[in-house]
């Protein structure tokens, strides 16, 4: 084989691309970086880590202007959007978003543009032409606009984009009712922002346990927000810079919604317009298609990240990418093993799921117990005057946990027990005698697994 430019070549600088460029450098290998945006890519440049650090601001805020109940003066507790973003922005640059320097220390050479296969082993970034042995496509994903009459035309932020106002809106509806989705309800609903999320389906959140959906919905609405199911957005129309209107309808009636903007928080679509059929990889409307190696149909072209699955968070890609490193550079191979999977929600209260959901169990046909333990039972509960939410856990009829959810305001630091619990099959005994602090959050963990024995 005549001699190529490099050794692997990494598409996309995400989470599921990054850590692998990382990897192959450090053995040796000639690697190039592609990147069409910011480098760094979603999490650190816009997703999880700054919208965190907004939400961490406003559940500040929250607790702040209910402290007087502990005896605390706050009734002069206010804020400055400017100052919000501009702590945003001090995040973002902390997590060394958008370095190219990072990247060439590491002797990894960085190539910013579109990249287009043009065969098998050729990648056409702008003017340049890349070869190389192997690659690996991190792309992500999008998230989708509802194809309805007038989208064309009216303005539609997304949760890359919504950060970019420089004040909350005052009304706002979104699009969906996703983990995301909920954290931008939260966030703007905290700075007195006029709330409506619609949903196709018959509850909120309709991919975790119905507990969590209902517990969000009441606390949702208890905050002023208007939760709409079983709703479609059937159109939509600007009418001004700052008015839209939104036609949404359920059961074949439809009401019309005013409302300064728009979030689209509800699909996202794999990011594959890559000319892939040059390169012999297949894939379709969900994404590259991947054996459990993370190999495509071209098997020296691994894909990894949301391009795969567009449901998977952060902490999934950086395993994917992990995987596909190891792969790439070794004849023995291995599978990727990214179970239970976790999904996390920084909303107020924050909600946490690792493993298999009731709805799982019963697709499976597996004959299961569940056991549900809310906050209230705690002594930090009473301690913190925080009582919404609770610990569900499943397990098998031997008692081994399958999976558990959390509502709560720590659930995602929480979460980490209950993934270690399902991963090594530990059972509900096991988990109710170990020791848990009495006035901490974990004691709730511990209450429900004992209501499983």
């Amino acid at each position: 084989m005549a001699q190529l430019d490099f050794d692997s070549i990494i598409i996309g600088s995400g989470a599921g691309g990054s850590p692998a460029a990382s990897i192959l450098a450090q053995a040796g290998k000639r690697v190039a970086i592609v990147e069409r945006a910011t480098l760094g890519g979603e999490s650190p440049t816009w997703g999880d880590v700054p919208t965190g650090a907004l939400l961490h601001a406003t559940r500040l805020y929250s607790e702040a202007r209910a402290a007087d109940k502990f005896g605390l003066r706050t009734a002069a507790v206010g804020y400055n959007y400017a100052s919000l973003l501009a702590w945003r922005d001090l995040v973002v640059k902390r997590t060394g978003a958008d370095n190219s320097k990072y990247y060439e220390q590491q002797g990894i050479e960085v190539f910013h543009g579109e990249a287009r296969f043009l065969g098998p082993r050729q990648l056409a970034v702008g003017s340049d032409k890349l070869t190389a042995h192997k690659f690996l496509i991190a792309t992500g994903s999008e998230w989708a606009a509802p194809n309805v009459p007038g989208v064309d035309d009216t303005p539609l932020h997304t949760p890359q984009t919504i950060l970019s106002l420089a004040r909350p809106p005052k009304s706002l509806l979104i699009i969906g009712s996703s983990i995301t989705a909920l954290e931008f309800a939260y966030l703007f609903g905290t700075f007195g922002t006029r709330v409506y999320i619609s949903e196709s389906a018959g509850r909120i959140l309709p991919e975790l346990d119905p507990e969590v959906g209902q517990l969000m919905s009441q606390d949702l609405t208890a905050r002023g927000a208007t939760i709409m199911t079983k709703t479609t957005v059937a159109a939509m129309q600007k009418n001004s810079l700052l008015q839209q209107t939104v036609t949404v309808a359920s059961a074949g009636q439809s009401q019309e919604i005013r409302v300064e903007a728009i979030l689209v928080a509800s699909e996202r679509v794999p990011a594959t317009d890559l000319d892939l059929e040059k390169a012999g990889v297949r894939y379709d409307a969900y994404g590259i298609t991947v054996n459990d190696y993370l190999q495509t149909s071209a098997r020296h072209i691994f894909a990894a990240g949301s391009v795969v699955a567009t449901e998977l968070q952060t902490h999934d890609a950086v395993t994917h990418s992990q995987t596909a490193a190891h792969n790439m550079l070794r004849r023995t191979m291995m599978a990727l093993d990214d179970q239970p999977l976790l999904f996390v929600g920084l909303t107020n209260p924050q909600i946490a799921h690792t493993g298999l959901s009731e709805d799982d169990c019963l697709r499976r046909d597996l004959k299961v117990k569940t056991a549900m333990a809310p906050l209230t039972l705690t002594s930090r509960s009473n301690m913190t005057d925080q009582r919404t939410g609770f610990v569900k856990l499943i397990c098998d009829k031997r008692g081994v946990l399958l999976g558990g959810t959390i509502v709560a305001a720590n659930a995602s630091d929480m979460i980490a027990e209950l993934s270690v619990a399902v991963r090594y099959k530990l059972t509900a005994q096991q988990l109710a005698t170990t020791p848990h602090c009495f006035t901490s959050w974990s004691e709730a963990v511990r209450i429900a697994a004992g209501k499983l024995l």
